[in-house]
C-alpha cells in the first residue's frame, strides 16, 4: 500500500484546534473584574513574593515564565497565562486574564505564538508590552535569518511572516534575559541593580548551555532531524543541523499525504534513525512515518510547556541527549 493512502486517517484531528478569543465578546465582563482586584488570579501560576508591591508581570506561557521569575526574582510577581500541559497555541484567554492583562505592569510574549495573547497585547495593554520576537533576529518562516527590524503594524491575528519559536536558541533566550532585566530596571528603580545582576546571571547560564549543545552537536553521523511540525528551526540553524517537519510552524495544520510522503523519502536519503513527537501533539502521525521508513520515535520536547520535573534548562540538557544519541554523536 502507498504510504500516502496508509497515512489516511491518521492525522490528529481529534486534538484541539487553535481558537482565538473575540475581545469585543468580553469588554464588559473584564472591565468588570479589573474593578475586583483583590479577587484569586484564575492564571497558570504565579511566582516571586512580589511583597515589596514591586512589578507585576504576566508571561504568556513556559519559556518565558521561566525566564520572567529568573530575572524578576523576589522583586516581582510572575504570573503565566498558559497552564501546565496546556498547548500554548491553543490558549483561550478567560475574562478574568484579559483583566489581569490591563492590570499588569509587564506582559511578556512573543507575538506569533499565541493569536489571543497578540490581540488582547494590542487591545488592551500596548504600552506594557514585552515583545521578545522585537528583540532578536527572527527567522523566516522559511528558516532564513531576518537581521532588519521589524516594524509594527497588521492584525493581531494574523500569522507572522517569521518562525516565533526563538526560546529553543539558548544565545537568543540571553539576549532577551538582559533585556527584560534593563526593562523591569525602568519599571522599578529601586532594584534596577538587583534586575541587571539577575539577568546577567541567567544569560551567563544560557550562554554555558549554548556552548555545551555546540560541543555536544560537533561530531555527529547525522545532521537531519525529522520532527511533528517545524517548532525547531532556531535550534538547528544554530547548531547546523537540518530540519524536516512533518507539519509546518503551526502545530494545528494536518500534513497532506503528499507532504507525509515527501518526508518520508527525504527521511530515507539522510539515513534519519529516529523520528522525533512530542508531549503535547498526537504521535500517531509520526509513528505511521517511523513504522514505514524503520526508524524509532523519540521525543524531543519544543519547551512550550512546564516540564513535569526541572527546568527550562533541564529539559534542553535532556534535548541534547536525545538529539545526540539519534544522531550518532561522539
Amino acid at each position: 500500500m502507498p504510504f500516502s493512502s496508509r497515512y489516511d486517517h491518521h492525522a490528529r484531528s481529534t486534538y484541539p484546534r487553535r481558537l482565538t478569543t473575540s475581545l469585543s465578546v468580553f469588554a464588559g465582563a473584564a472591565a468588570l473584574l479589573a474593578a475586583t482586584a483583590c479577587s484569586p488570579t484564575s492564571s497558570a501560576s504565579t511566582q516571586g513574593a512580589g511583597a515589596s508591591g514591586g512589578p507585576k508581570v504576566l508571561a504568556a506561557f513556559y519559556p518565558l515564565e521561566w525566564l520572567a521569575t529568573r530575572v524578576g526574582g523576589p522583586d516581582t510577581t510572575v504570573t503565566g497565562l498558559t497552564r501546565p500541559g496546556v498547548e500554548p497555541h491553543d490558549l483561550e484567554l478567560t475574562p478574568r486574564q484579559i483583566a489581569d492583562i490591563q492590570r499588569a505592569d509587564l506582559v511578556v510574549y512573543i507575538k506569533g505564538v499565541q493569536p489571543a495573547v497578540d490581540e488582547a497585547v494590542e487591545q488592551q495593554a500596548p504600552d506594557k508590552a514585552f515583545d521578545a520576537a522585537s528583540l532578536v533576529p527572527v527567522l523566516s518562516a522559511t528558516g532564513e535569518e531576518e537581521h532588519e527590524e521589524r516594524a509594527g503594524g497588521g492584525q493581531a491575528h494574523e500569522p507572522v511572516p517569521y518562525d516565533p519559536h526563538l526560546w529553543l536558541d539558548p544565545d537568543r533566550l540571553a539576549t532577551v534575559a538582559a533585556e527584560l532585566g534593563k526593562r523591569l530596571g525602568q519599571a522599578d528603580g529601586a532594584h534596577a541593580s538587583a534586575y541587571t545582576g539577575r539577568a546577567n546571571t541567567t544569560a551567563g547560564e544560557l550562554k554555558a548551555l549554548d556552548e555545551e549543545f555546540r560541543k555536544g552537536l560537533a561530531q555527529c553521523s547525522g545532521r537531519t532531524i525529522v520532527t511533528s511540525h517545524a517548532a525547531f528551526g532556531y535550534l538547528t540553524n544554530r547548531y547546523g543541523l537540518k530540519q524536516v517537519g512533518i507539519s509546518g510552524l503551526d502545530p494545528d495544520a494536518e500534513p497532506s499525504p503528499a507532504r507525509i510522503a515527501e518526508v518520508a523519502a527525504t527521511a530515507r536519503r539522510e539515513k534519519v534513525t529516529t523520528i522525533f513527537t512530542e508531549e503535547l501533539l498526537s504521535p500517531k502521525v509520526s509513528a505511521v512515518l517511523a513504522k514505514e521508513i524503520g526508524a524509532t520515535t523519540a521525543v524531543l520536547n519544543p519547551i512550550e510547556s512546564r516540564p513535569p520535573s526541572g527546568d527550562y534548562l533541564s529539559a534542553a540538557r535532556e534535548n541534547l541527549s536525545v538529539l545526540r544519541t539519534a544522531l550518532g554523536c561522539s
